[in-house]
């Protein structure tokens, strides 16, 4: 496979998960700041400002929700907003059209233009909004894993899609605990990661805050989880190193991108419960930059290109 098809097929997946999550955690957040006048509406605006990574227009040290949502939501050249990510996806599978399916290529090519119609006259409510990125992420992710032969492009689309899943919610984890009892719930942040129904099919109750971390960082049954989204990287990565012999083998040709990211699993896998939760900060802050530098391990192995891939857009 040719190394930028390779990426683009990476960053499809990336852009994808960024999307849908992106459009999860707004979605919860600004429905928290609606329905909850009591709380500190700009302490939970800049908790999610800090989850996403993003610069916002404050005025006078507040952040306003309008604002939020043009830079996270609605700005079509932002590769990390609702739109601007679907856009960037829709963009890296044109690169690699020879490769996806006819319908994936149209899933995103009828949601591009759907974007540029609603930017033109918008008529949804940002919850309704929110509702059909979901629905638009899901028929592509849906497309993908019903029509992809489960060879390397199979390997780098979902490759993309658990490095991301893995960050994001390390930066929801990483606020939570920074904020505690003045920022968002847990049970929100279960809702932003849309594993409130399997955590309490899994605990059988609402259970406490301690028993949610241990689903969102350890659970190995929920795809989303910390350990599980990390544990699939794991394993696309064996895929695509070829290396499907025995245990010695695999360990004494292991990538950077395993090796960091394999770190990352260690501490969450076989860390103790009380001292992961005493230092959880400081473990979410290592599987972030886990995520970032098995990222470029990844570019450096697989996509030689010499320079940063970079997304220019087209002309809405």
């Amino acid at each position: 496979m040719l190394s930028r098809i390779a990426e683009s097929l990476f960053w499809i997946g990336r852009y994808l998960q960024r999307s849908e999550y992106t459009a999860r955690i707004l979605d919860t957040h600004i429905q928290l700041v609606n329905e909850a006048p009591d709380m500190d509406t700009n302490e939970v605006l800049q908790a999610l400002m800090h989850v996403m990574d993003q610069p916002v227009t404050v005025n006078d040290g507040e952040v306003s929700v309008e604002a939020i949502l043009g830079t996270l939501a609605y700005d079509a050249f932002n590769p990390s907003s609702t739109d601007g990510a679907l856009l960037a996806a829709r963009e890296n599978a044109r690169r690699a059209r020879e490769v996806i399916s006819t319908e994936l290529w149209e899933t995103l090519n009828t949601t591009r233009l759907t974007i540029e119609a609603i930017n033109q006259q918008p008529y949804r409510s940002a919850h309704e909004h929110f509702v059909w990125i979901r629905e638009r992420v899901a028929m592509a992710k849906g497309i993908i894993d019903s029509a992809t032969s489960r060879d390397d492009s199979w390997n780098f689309l979902v490759l993309g899609m658990a490095i991301e899943s893995a960050d994001m919610t390390a930066r929801l984890v990483l606020t939570q605990t920074e904020l505690g009892e003045r920022g968002p719930s847990w049970v929100t942040l279960l809702r932003s990661c849309n594993a409130y129904e399997a955590y309490i099919r899994a605990v059988g109750g609402l259970g406490d805050d301690r028993q949610i971390a241990a689903f969102l960082l350890r659970d190995q049954l929920f795809p989303r989880s910390i350990l599980s989204s990390l544990s699939t990287c794991d394993e696309m990565l064996i895929s695509l190193e070829g290396q499907q012999s025995s245990l010695y083998s695999r360990t004494i040709a292991l990538s950077d991108a395993r090796n960091a990211l394999g770190s990352a699993r260690a501490l969450l896998a076989f860390t103790e419960f009380d001292e992961l939760l005493a230092q959880l900060p400081e473990f979410m802050e290592q599987v972030e930059r886990a995520c970032s530098k098995a990222s470029d391990a990844i570019r450096v192995r697989y996509f030689p290109t010499g320079s940063l891939a970079e997304w220019m857009g087209e002309t809405l």
